[in-house]
């Protein structure tokens, strides 16, 4: 499984995917953070995160699944998956070492947001005055998220043989999980079902964890999600082996 993490990890690298993903990422949260009047910080005049923490979600649901949508949909275009297939490796190692390369790039461009931290951590009047147990969770959300897309985008490029087709397969699964269950229990029709709808969905307990209350509960979800969707992902897998 190293040997494909290595592969995938430093095929994006040799690629204007990995630059693209950190360059767009980083550049539309600066401007958010710093720039745009609306949420600008400097404008605000309170010391948060909450542009990044808010937004970068929706942006994350775009930027992983252009990550992940070459992960098997490359490998079915170019004939590559039957020799992938003869390796002495498992399907579980496959999919788990595209999985966990993709993550990587994903943590890769999160971790230069750090200086946004420092930056408003320094910002703040006194030095320091910044909701640090927040902060923590919500980066600890962020990167559960994170990993959430990434089995959701791996998912993607494992039905469909068009790497567009599987982008918006996955960008569709994404916002679903992430906001579409809250919307459907906003509907006034399912009177007491509705929390265990909102429940459901990723944004519940992303706003928990954005509060600084680390619950179990909640890290149970998370886990729960990758492990149902790398989980889907074997089963096409082993059904397109036959």
């Amino acid at each position: 499984m190293i040997e494909i993490i290595r592969k995938e990890f430093f095929g994006f690298l040799h690629s204007l995917i990995a630059y693209v993903v950190i360059v767009v990422f980083l550049t539309g949260m600066g401007l958010l953070m710093w720039v745009f009047p609306e949420t600008s910080v400097l404008e605000y005049g309170y010391a948060d995160m909450e542009a990044l923490f808010s937004v970068g979600p929706y942006v994350l649901m775009f930027l992983i699944p252009a990550v992940t949508m070459r992960s098997f949909s490359e490998e079915y275009k170019s004939g590559t998956i039957e020799l992938l297939f003869t390796r002495p490796l498992s399907d579980s190692q496959i999919i788990w070492g595209k999985f966990l390369a993709s993550f990587g790039l994903v943590l890769l461009s999160l971790l230069p947001t750090l200086v946004y931290f420092y930056s408003i951590y320094s910002l703040g009047d006194p030095i320091g005055n910044l909701d640090i147990p927040g902060t923590v969770g919500s980066y600890l959300g962020l990167l559960l998220l994170s990993g959430v897309f990434t089995s959701i985008g791996i998912f993607g490029s494992a039905i469909s043989r068009n790497q567009i087709v599987a982008f918006v397969l996955s960008v569709f699964f994404c916002f679903l999980m992430y906001s579409g269950f809250r919307s459907i229990a906003g509907i006034d029709v399912w009177g007491s079902s509705s929390l265990l709808l909102d429940q459901l969905g990723i944004l519940y307990h992303y706003d928990t964890l954005s509060k600084g209350l680390l619950d179990t509960r909640d890290l149970v979800y998370f886990a729960s999600v990758i492990l149902f969707f790398v989980l889907c992902t074997h089963l096409v897998i082993g059904s397109r082996k036959w």
